[in-house]
């Protein structure tokens, strides 16, 4: 009997690999890192064939690790970062160009362009995002505007775009001998060329864009129960394992979480931060800035909706203050470092590197520090580092009340930043509410994998999963509600100082 399910989870600064029991415990783990490329302000790239030799590495890592075999599991799952873009020649697996990242502010000039004719929101009711530089769409248009000879091999169905869960099936499933292109509604939602109603790409909006239907994969359940396809022998598992689970990297969160209830809601802190709320069986468009997008679709059964506000740069202003600036060495040295400070200073840090996300959409916006006084020392710089991410939450938190009329009770958090006591605590205090992180705080991997595992019988229902969360740890708001009402009043006005930074003409 198979013991174990795999999750590949490929983020944007690492790969992991995770073997899980049937409790959703990790047996096996292995993580590696790959390059951010910057060519120019506001673009950024991964090196696609880094990444497909960095999940080779991180499987057979995991399974060194769990002691385990091909043999002891039952399914491959995988979560992925969304939007990220890639076009390759499917006949010599090789890329017309370098992935181009989410966070990227390249497509700006050709969203506004769109936006002319009926505004960011002209194509909400139907894809359910505004016209941003995030979603692959735009980007998609961009490399076929700007790679010679790609337009006629995207036209003759010899290009193949994908997120890249798309590159990672491919490739597992035998690349240029027969690899399957396919994707999952989660990640075709984020495209703005699919319909939200239809599960299906959109012929006006592939129209809009000028963008060749033959490039697209095939959009399949986020959890199969006829495989995509199978892993091949002769590669990184070294069997024939069904590859039957697909996720975005937040949706596969929310299932992690077991927020499979409407009204249920995650918050994930990686590279930006990504609240979803569950709406149920019907998309909620939203007035207040937040994104509808497909939950999760599990087979024979309807798609769930979500109502999500993305942030940008949350665990990416730590790492620019220890790749760029130097100010500490290692990520979890900026708790101690903000230790060192009661308070933030009367320091603010808006990090709109790549514009700013829900509930603004602002690709004009760029970072600001706001407040600065020659009191203020390097501790501040760490404390307002945590404190940005504790804000922007608050935003979105307040954007999907809003909408949704749901006051949530508690929030369930996730992801690498949870283990920063200072930031949680924090948080509590700025949303009021108490904050919960599981018991197994990589919830995006353990999503992959019960996509996975439900689709072949490895765990029987979404009770099943239910019954395997448990809390880890919760951290209650403080009496003293200084957070939630001063130093909060005062992170909005620094947003504001943010605003329309980029002049017409995309200069910096």
């Amino acid at each position: 009997m198979s013991r174990f399910v795999a999750a590949i989870d490929q983020g944007t600064t690492s790969t992991r690999c995770m073997l899980f029991d049937r409790a959703g415990s990790a047996a096996g783990t292995d993580q590696r890192e790959h390059r951010q490329i910057y060519p120019q302000p506001g673009w950024v790239e991964h090196d696609p064939l880094e990444i497909w030799q960095r999940t080779q590495e991180v499987v057979q890592g995991a399974l060194t690790a769990a002691s385990a075999s091909a043999g002891d599991l039952a399914a491959v799952g995988i979560a992925n970062q969304r939007e990220t873009t890639l076009v390759w020649n499917k006949h010599t697996g090789q890329p017309y160009y370098n992935v181009i990242v989410w966070q990227d502010t390249r497509t700006d000039a050709l969203c506004s362009a769109w936006a002319e004719q009926g505004g960011q929101d002209r194509f909400r009711t139907r894809v359910g995002l505004p016209l941003a530089t995030y979603f692959s769409g735009p980007k998609i248009r961009w490399l076929l505007d700007s790679v010679e000879g790609l337009r006629e091999d995207a036209e003759r169905g010899v290009a193949l775009f994908g997120t890249i869960d798309t590159w990672l099936v491919w490739n597992l499933t035998g690349g240029t001998g027969g690899g399957v292109h396919v994707t999952d509604p989660t990640n075709a939602s984020r495209t703005m060329l699919m319909d939200l109603q239809r599960l299906d790409w959109d012929d006006e909006m592939l129209a809009i864009m000028d963008i060749p239907g033959a490039m697209l994969p095939e959009i399949c359940p986020s959890s199969a129960n006829e495989p995509y396809g199978f892993t091949r022998d002769d590669g990184p598992f070294a069997a024939a394992l069904p590859v039957c689970g697909i996720l975005g990297d937040q949706q596969a969160a929310t299932v992690g979480q077991a927020c499979f209830a409407p009204g249920e809601a995650k918050n994930t802190y990686g590279t930006g931060c990504f609240m979803l709320l569950n709406t149920g069986a019907e998309p909620v468009h939203s007035e207040h800035g937040l994104l509808t997008t497909v939950c999760y679709q599990f087979a024979g059964e309807p798609a769930v909706y979500a109502l999500e506000g993305s942030i940008a740069i949350t665990g990416a202003l730590v790492q620019w203050l220890r790749d760029n600036l130097g100010l500490i060495a290692s990520a979890p040295e900026v708790e101690v470092l903000a230790q060192t400070v009661e308070d933030n200073g009367g320091m603010y840090f808006v990090p709109a590197f790549s514009g700013l996300y829900a509930p603004y959409w602002q690709d004009d916006a760029r970072g600001v520090i706001a407040g600065m006084t020659r009191y203020i020392n390097k501790g501040h710089f760490a404390r307002a580092t945590l404190e940005a991410t504790a804000y922007q939450t608050r935003e979105v938190l307040d954007a999907m009340r809003a909408d949704s009329g749901v006051a949530l009770k508690a929030l369930k958090v996730d992801g690498g930043m949870v283990h920063n006591e200072l930031l949680m605590q924090f948080q509590a205090d700025v949303l009021g509410v108490p904050v919960i992180r599981p018991q197994v705080a990589e919830t995006t991997a353990l999503g992959a994998a019960y996509a996975a595992g439900l689709a072949v019988g490895f765990w029987q229902s979404t009770d099943e999963m239910r019954a395997n969360w448990a809390e880890g740890k919760r951290w209650q708001p403080s009496a003293d509600d200084t957070a939630r009402t001063r130093y909060y009043a005062q992170w909005k006005k620094a947003v504001t100082r943010s605003f329309a930074w980029v002049e017409g003409d995309g200069e910096e």
